[in-house]
């Protein structure tokens, strides 16, 4: 499993990713999830990805490589994408073709999900920046800023603190922090996802990215900003009354 966000707030775009892949407690390896397709003052996408993991290194191999338009026989990738829209319809068309090739009954009758979801954020020419999710199915939904952030794969334990801390016009940098505490509250509470960490930030009509590093288990910012997270949540509910239905008389 694998935990992945993309927040979009009113300065630009920030997606983290981690690493950890896991086919079973014996069967843990890292593989990168977040991969960048940019040429520096025309676009910069970004594309997260969860699920079945070859299934979503075809899908990566047709987005570098290209993938026949049905309609007009010409090759194309995701550079020749005119708009983020564009870019997540052919993401969905090379999902349903990656999984085609993957599936394999024998296969799914032994348990293999074949599955995935995909994150796709960044800004293409003079348009806002945009973040979707794309579907198994290939279907894809945008997310709004009303509700401005997506999350795919073990998302239940990082949502709370995004549904309470993040809006459109949260600073960028601020994003990218509860981001990562968002990531750290997934990772501890499931062991199917772990650092390394890959983030990115991207910034309005910068059209190259900001910020694009990995963060290593023993990183000092991150491994203060979990302790620090930690402590705040201590003292805040120790600061709470103490509940007064034990004190009822019977």
């Amino acid at each position: 499993m694998t935990y992945c966000c993309g927040i979009l707030v009113r300065e630009g775009l920030v997606m983290v990713a981690d690493t950890r892949t896991n086919a079973g407690l014996d069967n843990i390896s890292t593989f990168r999830k977040l991969h960048v397709f940019e040429r520096p003052g025309e676009r910069a996408l970004i594309v997260a990805s969860a699920g079945n993991l070859s299934v979503t290194q075809g899908v990566l191999h047709y987005l570098a490589d290209g993938l026949e338009n049905p309609e007009t026989g010409v090759n194309e990738t995701i550079y020749d994408c005119a708009n983020l829209m564009k870019a997540a319809h052919f993401i969905g068309r090379a999902v349903r073709r990656a999984r085609i090739e993957a599936f394999d009954p024998d296969v799914q009758s032994a348990g293999v999900n074949f599955d995935v979801s995909l994150l796709l954020g960044g800004q293409i020419g003079a348009a806002s920046p945009r973040l979707f999710m794309i579907y198994t199915a290939g279907n894809c939904i945008e997310c709004t800023t009303d509700t401005n952030y997506l999350q795919i794969g073990e998302h239940k334990y990082g949502k709370p603190i995004l549904d309470r801390a993040v809006n459109y016009d949260t600073s960028i940098n601020e994003a990218l922090k509860i981001a990562l505490i968002s990531m750290d509250s997934t990772i501890r509470s499931n062991l199917s996802v772990g650092p390394p960490i890959d983030i990115v930030l991207l910034r309005r009509d910068a059209l190259r990215l900001d910020v694009s590093t990995r963060i290593e288990a023993n990183d000092p910012y991150f491994r203060d900003l979990r302790e620090r997270w930690s402590k705040a949540l201590r003292e805040a509910h120790m600061a709470i009354p103490a509940p007064p239905y034990g004190d009822r008389a019977p």
